[in-house]
């Protein structure tokens, strides 16, 4: 795959795609996670399925533009949802894009897409995910926090090496427990994604503040076919998060898998894609 670029404002944006023709589905990844972490394989099994298909890196992450710490003591954030909101829909017009599948993995982005923008989306998939317009408070209680206990006990990394093992680490333990782990790949992910841009944890916080800065409308103001997808032993969020998710979206369909972790294991990318909305309009 070629990189390209996508700009928005101050913000130029890596993506790539996958095919040449079919329904329009672009990939929207949560928290500081690069495109990277979307499979290659997975992304080709789309394409069987008659998609076209876009992943990107949010700003701040892998070979879009980076930003600095704000100044000590400043309040207001460098960017918000609503510019990471922006970079998703500069992809759609780089492409010739009018709208477009969104398929979010633990996203809020993808979630605001379908409210601010209905008119760029034509079908929404969530995935590990929870209720974006629940705000900070009622989003803590999603969560399991007994991983991040586990993420404290990782050594600290001074090397390249010690990083992508971390990175390993950190997947390993929001991994399906009912699949097999795909070390070779996660690791290979690990290795181009330190290669492209190691992972800075002021990334995190940066993209927290951005959320934390816009107050999303309620998400019964989806219009869009919906699929939520949870996974009944995620060990990040609580089964209740998907759950609400889908009871607060109108005629969302939502699916739980048994066994399946805060990831996408391979043994349900055909189920999760026959499942996922499809639209009879033409690109």
């Amino acid at each position: 795959m070629t990189i390209e670029y996508a700009t928005n404002g101050d913000a130029r944006i890596a993506y790539e795609t996958f095919g040449s023709t079919g329904e329009p589905l672009l990939l929207v990844l949560g928290i500081d996670y690069q495109m990277v972490w979307w499979n290659d394989a997975f992304c080709e099994r789309l394409v069987e399925a008659g998609f076209h298909v876009a992943r990107y890196d949010n700003r701040d992450t892998g070979l879009s533009t980076h930003y600095p710490e704000p100044a000590k003591g400043g309040r207001r954030p460098l960017y918000t949802m609503n510019d990471m909101i922006g970079d998703g829909l500069a992809v759609m017009d780089a492409l010739g894009w009018a709208d477009a599948h969104v398929l979010g993995g633990a996203s809020a982005i993808a979630q605001g897409m379908a409210l601010l923008h209905p008119d760029r989306v034509r079908g929404l998939t969530l995935c590990m995910s929870s209720p974006a317009d629940a705000g900070v408070l009622r989003t803590l209680r999603y969560l399991k926090f007994g991983i991040f206990k586990e993420f404290r006990k990782l050594p600290k990394a001074t090397t390249a090496e010690q990083k992508i093992d971390n990175e390993v680490a950190i997947y390993r333990a929001q991994a399906s427990p009912g699949y097999p782990f795909p070390e070779e790949w996660v690791r290979e992910a690990a290795t181009l994604g330190h290669q492209r841009s190691p992972r800075d944890p002021r990334t995190t916080r940066r993209h927290m503040a951005a959320g934390r800065a816009v107050k999303l409308p309620p998400l019964s103001g989806v219009t869009v076919p919906t699929l939520v997808v949870s996974g009944a032993d995620d060990p990040m969020l609580k089964p209740s998060a998907g759950r609400d998710l889908a009871a607060r979206i109108p005629g969302a369909q939502f699916v739980e898998y048994p066994g399946v972790g805060h990831d996408l294991p391979e043994g349900i990318w055909d189920d999760v894609i026959a499942r996922m909305p499809r639209s009879a309009r033409i690109a």
